[in-house]
């Protein structure tokens, strides 16, 4: 064929060829599909997908066991506090048991059911997480998220054995929260027969999960109850764990997204909705009184100026309530929610109590009582620490009150649930003769640093 004709077959945009050698162009075009289509990456035959969707990555890279390590059924407390020496020998030895129980097998990721659990070297915190996972019979597994159990993975039927443990409501609960709390079984049962693969789709946004199994709603935004110590929250980040447990499993198409601040405040925010108000219109203080010259409102937020401070207040009274909002703390930043403020004296005793906002990380607070850190009842009930976003960056607060009871949540995290009128000592021992207050009016208590509130929104409660 003169070489011309070849060029022009492959360009297409041939100057019309003679009758005669038309029949051999299609000929080259059809040699050069099929020699395409031979040269194109060949999907695995199990159907694995390895490539991760857009915004995620995968955990997995086909070929070994890099980026995970070995670690069992183990408090990340301890772990944490062993010296860097001790901490590595541990942690080599579980890595060679590991060796001997995981394998990669081309893009599936296998294990014989015994050894230690394969764990991420990556803490994360708000993610979302996709994995698929084929097991066998009399086998049961799960998915450990921050280094905690776990997102439960039965063996379903009968025959499995474990129906008094609740295997025939399927896989997806928080199994490990305590017994009735929501979560803590599925809500569907979505299991595939063994032989075919499930997938999860889970999103944790602070301590709440949302479980999806097969495309169906197990878990919806339940709290993942900290295993390790059930009197405080989730820890804020851990490591990801797949469970090994007494029957051969294999995992696939793992891949992890982390949820940025913004978005996780609004799949927080966004929840239950009904009945919520605007306190704020995000252009001037109306609807606000007190010492409204010590704010200003600043890019649809309320900001206490540098150097001032006092108590801005709402026009009206509320008893029982839930407020949401989000707040910006500049670098050592205080304020205060007023919680039931009669309009005198000061918040954190002559109402109900002042709810603390503080940049509690900061060097010079940490030598404070630990009823003075961020969320605290002020001079009453502590707070859990730990679950503020860095300075500069916006935080969610949801803020209960019902009656004596008052509960905050922190990025969602609950960090202080109490009932104060239970409350018999104070900071100091100063007495706090509001805190038995049945009503009075919400707002900031500032203290000279330009920390802002923006989203301010209420809705009153029954009694």
């Amino acid at each position: 064929m003169p070489r011309h004709r070849i060029t022009t077959c492959f360009n297409f945009r041939p100057s019309r060829p003679s009758f005669a050698w038309r029949p051999v162009a299609r000929m080259v075009l059809v040699a050069g599909f099929m020699l395409a289509v031979c040269i194109l990456p060949k999907r695995p035959a199990s159907g694995a997908e390895s490539a991760p969707p857009p915004g995620f990555q995968s955990l997995l890279n086909g070929r070994d066991l890099s980026g995970w390590h070995g670690r069992p059924h183990y408090d990340p407390r301890k772990l944490a506090a062993m010296s860097d020496e001790e901490r590595q020998r541990q942690l080599d030895a579980w890595m060679t048991d590991t060796l001997a129980h995981w394998r990669m097998d081309g893009d599936e990721l296998v294990n014989d059911g015994h050894g230690p659990y394969l764990t991420t070297d990556r803490d994360y915190g708000d993610i979302e997480l996709w994995i698929e996972y084929k097991t066998v019979p009399k086998a049961d597994s799960g998915i450990y998220l921050r280094g905690t159990p776990q997102v439960q993975i039965w063996d379903y039927t009968k025959e499995g054995g474990k129906w008094d443990r609740n295997a025939d409501k399927g896989s997806g609960g928080l199994f490990n929260n305590a017994k009735g709390a929501p979560g803590q079984l599925p809500l569907a049962l979505a299991d595939k027969p063994f032989g075919e693969w499930n997938k999860f789709r889970i999103v944790q946004v602070g301590d709440r999960t949302s479980v999806w199994l097969n495309g169906t709603l197990v878990v919806d935004h339940a709290v993942m109850e900290n295993y390790w110590d059930r009197q405080r929250p989730l820890f804020a980040r851990g490591p990801i764990q797949l469970q090994t447990h007494g029957g051969e499993i294999r995992w696939r198409n793992i891949f992890v997204r982390e949820i940025p601040p913004e978005e996780a405040t609004r799949l927080l925010s966004e929840r239950d909705e009904q009945g919520f108000h605007s306190l704020f219109n995000g252009r001037d203080l109306s609807g606000w009184q007190g010492d409204v010259d010590s704010y200003e409102v600043r890019d649809a937020a309320i900001v206490c100026r540098p150097g001032k401070g006092g108590n801005l207040l709402t026009t009206e009274q509320y008893a029982d309530f839930v407020a949401r909002l989000e707040f910006q703390l500049p670098p050592g930043g205080n304020n205060g929610l007023a919680i039931r403020f009669p309009g005198e004296g000061r918040p954190h005793l002559h109402g109900m109590c002042e709810l603390q906002v503080l940049d509690d990380d900061h060097p010079k607070y940490a030598q404070l009582d630990p009823r003075q850190f961020h969320g605290s009842a002020y001079g009453m009930v502590a707070a859990h620490r730990g679950y503020l976003r860095p300075a500069g960056q916006w935080n969610y607060q949801q803020v209960t009150v019902q009656g004596s009871k008052i509960r905050v949540e922190l990025n969602g995290y609950t960090i202080l649930d109490s009932d104060l009128g239970e409350v018999t000592e104070f900071k100091d021992g100063e007495p706090h003769p509001g805190k038995d207050l049945a009503s009075g009016y919400f707002g900031f208590a500032g203290h000279n640093d330009p920390v802002a509130f923006r989203q301010i929104r209420i809705r009153r409660l029954d009694p």
